[in-house]
């Protein structure tokens, strides 16, 4: 996966009430966990995979695999963070054959066109609220993208 994609993940879950994310693609699977989703007093059940019944098992104390993923994932580069201000479909030219509208390394003023966001069959052009150079593009062409989810890295 992608550590862009795990990224995003992260920061949805942390960011969300959703306690604990399991997300399979292709062979590949990843599975986020709040630290704070398992209170210190509660027993906490499992399937194991050669079991076929649940155990009890103990109290996690510093929930390790919560840990484990974020300090793989690489900090976000210091610069604007141009967030997505609607959930949608991210694009990043006008169709498909054309130039995207944003490149790495491009430089950019405000008000800009970086993306469009296809919403309910609507293409919203999104407009850079800040000048300066393009370091980081944070989503895929095509990728669904939710409110606030940052999409551009701009220095």
């Amino acid at each position: 996966m992608d550590l862009r994609k795990l990224k995003t993940l992260i920061d949805l879950v942390a960011e969300s009430d959703i306690a604990e994310l399991e997300v399979t693609e292709g062979e590949g699977k990843v599975r986020i966990v709040k630290s704070s989703a398992v209170p210190q007093n509660q027993m906490v059940m499992m399937q194991q995979p050669m079991m076929q019944h649940a155990m009890p098992q103990q109290p996690m104390q510093a929930a390790p695999v919560a840990s484990a993923p974020v300090a793989v994932v690489p900090a976000i580069p210091d610069g604007h963070v141009v967030k997505s201000p609607m959930v949608g479909t991210f694009y990043r030219s006008a169709s498909p054959g054309s130039p995207p509208f944003a490149e790495i390394g491009k430089s950019i003023n405000a008000g800009d066109t970086l993306c469009i966001i296809e919403a309910m069959k609507l293409l919203n052009e999104i407009e850079s609220d800040f000048a300066g150079t393009i370091k980081q593009i944070l989503v895929e062409n095509g990728q669904p993208v939710e409110y606030g989810q940052p999409l551009f890295i701009i220095g």
